[in-house]
């Protein structure tokens, strides 16, 4: 089979070439201009330094000529001493007992000023057997202030330069990293908007490209899981709803019928509240699916009073007293299915794992209790109790997924309620339910 070559794309490194070029012309303009500017101000200290001694020279040759044109003339760079141990006193004693060898002396001359020389100094013996020491000056004054002045201009540089290199970068970074912001800003606006604009076609075939296409691929993909997801909640919520009313219908027309005995009166009342039940757990589901809040209305002792009853109608003969208390009269500005589906997974916990005593609902102007008399809580059930899918260690072979309170807290997350379960007073459990 002959072998295909495929092109890459073109421009796919664009994104890091611009980085990588960036950063060199940075780096190499930099030190081009501090190469350039340490040349200039090297030589123009040099040149300054140069002239001035010149001057200063010519000047003083100038002088002794006008003054004692019969004498050597001398300089003032440099000058020179040779003494014997005998007149040695005679030597200024900052030179007297130097050693042999190179010395730096800062003196101050006639009217005040600061002088700086550098000092050579060696020892000899004269032609009798005498020894004698010779010392040559020269005057750097000039050459420490050059050299004190290049310092501070070197401080200022490197102050001047990092300035520039900061603005340098700032304006690289922004241009390299331009078409990253964009992509950020574009994907930020698609993102309010139910159908996502495409990003590829406004970047070239780079980096950044080929993430827009990407992103582009998990927005269409995304789109269509989100897409099927809600018709799935529309055509679960149709299908469920229909036959459910269907079994509300029915149980009614049943219920009006006078010749029924009190036992099938019994379990129809129980259908009924299961199929109310069925239909809370929907529509509650339904609204966490969709993340929004419904409008309505409820009275949370009503609610609280019809989940105790349908949760007595369970207990099959277990000694356990079901009792509300408190407020009649606490309205929230929610459905009642939110609410009974929240306080039924709490009362149905609170009966499920008391084996005798009672289920005490006590409700408050901003919370409900729910109070148990059961076996309590256990630390490893207080980390994970609201974990989906886990199931207390009183469970025992009781059903249920432990999903229940993983809803619960999924609801309250939804409507800014707030859920915290703790231990009784002497034992059992207290779950608060609290309204935000």
């Amino acid at each position: 089979m002959p072998m295909v070559e495929v092109a890459a794309p073109r421009g796919r490194r664009r994104l890091r070439t611009r980085i990588i070029v960036s950063f060199a012309l940075l780096g190499f303009g930099l030190t081009a201009l501090f190469a350039l500017a340490m040349l200039h101000l090297r030589n123009r200290l040099e040149n300054q330094l140069i002239e001035k001694t010149l001057q200063r020279e010519v000047a003083s040759l100038v002088r002794q000529v006008e003054t004692a044109p019969d004498r050597q003339p001398y300089f003032l760079m440099f000058d020179a001493r040779t003494f014997s141990d005998a007149n040695a006193y005679k030597i200024n004693p900052l030179y007297r007992d130097l050693p042999p060898g190179i010395h730096e002396i800062r003196e101050t001359d006639a009217v005040g000023a600061m002088q700086v020389y550098k000092v050579a100094v060696r020892r000899g013996l004269s032609q009798d057997g005498k020894p004698f020491t010779s010392l040559v000056r020269y005057n750097i004054t000039d050459a420490s202030a050059t050299s004190d002045l290049l310092t501070r201009w070197l401080l200022g540089a490197v102050l001047a330069f990092s300035v520039f290199a900061l603005l340098l970068g700032w304006w690289s970074a922004s241009k390299v990293m331009a078409p990253v912001s964009d992509l950020a800003q574009r994907l930020r606006r698609s993102g309010a908007s139910s159908a996502p604009e495409a990003l590829a076609p406004h970047f070239p075939e780079d980096e950044v490209g080929e993430l827009a296409k990407a992103l582009d691929d998990y927005a269409a993909r995304l789109t269509e899981v989100v897409q099927r997801d809600r018709e799935f909640n529309a055509d679960v919520s149709h299908e469920l709803r229909t036959p459910l009313a269907v079994i509300r219908g029915a149980v009614e027309l049943l219920l009006v019928r006078p010749e029924l005995d009190e036992r099938t009166r019994t379990r129809l009342a129980r259908i009924q509240r299961a199929e109310q039940q069925c239909t809370d757990l929907i529509s509650a589901l339904l609204l966490l699916s969709r993340n929004e809040r419904a409008v309505g209305q409820c009275n949370v002792a009503k609610v609280a009073q019809q989940q105790l009853d349908s949760h007595r109608a369970q207990l099959g003969g277990k000694p356990v007293e079901l009792r509300l208390e408190g407020a009649a009269d606490v309205q929230l500005d929610v459905p009642d299915s939110a609410l009974a589906v929240a306080l039924g997974n709490l009362i149905g916990n609170a009966v499920k794992y008391t084996a005798s005593g009672e289920v005490v609902v006590r409700v408050h102007r901003k919370a409900v209790d729910v109070i148990d008399s059961g076996p309590g809580l256990s630390a490893e059930d207080a980390a994970k109790l609201f974990t989906r899918g886990y199931r207390g260690t009183h469970a025992g072979h009781s059903q249920g997924g432990g999903i229940g309170l993983s809803i619960v807290r999924r609801l309250c997350a939804l409507y800014d309620w707030d859920v915290q379960v703790r231990p009784g007073a002497e034992k059992g459990v207290v779950a608060t339910l609290t309204f935000g």
